[in-house]
């Protein structure tokens, strides 16, 4: 893995696709176990969780469903503090058990208002499955249930998680070159 550029930063590898990948399925593993007949919805937060998401729902064994939510909380490197929902929930979550599917939890912010949002319509359980979290930078009363990393709050990118809309598509994890040591 060498360092990639996007908008002038370096960023260095930080986590390679294969403990990406096993870290996924031991996460589907669980999640099949917990969720064993009940039939959970996973709800995507887009564009991030795409990645992760995909290959958790085919690490989990047992019937499921899925669909895609979109919000907004980032410009460039930093988190605006506010949540932009973009894209709806589509589905009735009533009475369902739901997994809410993160590609990083940072501040707190953005899962905070969505739990709070889904509440109001009266879902089961919900959980929260996120691949990254930053315990340090939470600044709301947030766990996620299935984490597959906890890292420091330092800037990454890959697997989904971007600069200004680009890197998503690199298959391991980099972080911030002057953030790296």
């Amino acid at each position: 893995m060498a360092q990639v550029t996007y908008n002038g930063l370096t960023f260095e590898p930080y986590i390679k696709r294969e403990k990406i990948q096993a870290r996924i399925e031991e996460l589907g593993k669980q999640i099949t176990a917990d969720c064993k007949g009940k039939r959970p919805l996973f709800l995507v937060v887009l564009n991030g969780a795409f990645p992760f998401a995909s290959e958790l729902f085919l690490n989990v064994d047992t019937d499921a469903e899925i669909c895609f939510i979109r919000l907004q909380s980032y410009e460039g490197t930093s988190s605006t503090g506010s949540v932009k929902k973009l894209m709806g929930l589509t589905h009735s979550i009533k009475d369902r058990t739901v997994i809410v599917v993160e590609d990083i939890v940072d501040t707190g912010t953005t899962i905070d208002g969505l739990l709070n949002n889904l509440r109001k319509e009266e879902p089961r359980d919900i959980k929260v499955a996120t691949l990254l979290f930053k315990p340090e930078s939470l600044r709301c009363d947030v766990k996620p249930d299935y984490v597959g990393f906890a890292i420091p709050p330092k800037f990454i990118i890959g697997f989904g998680l971007d600069l200004d809309g680009l890197a998503r598509n690199l298959k391991d994890i980099y972080v911030l070159k002057e953030q790296a040591d």
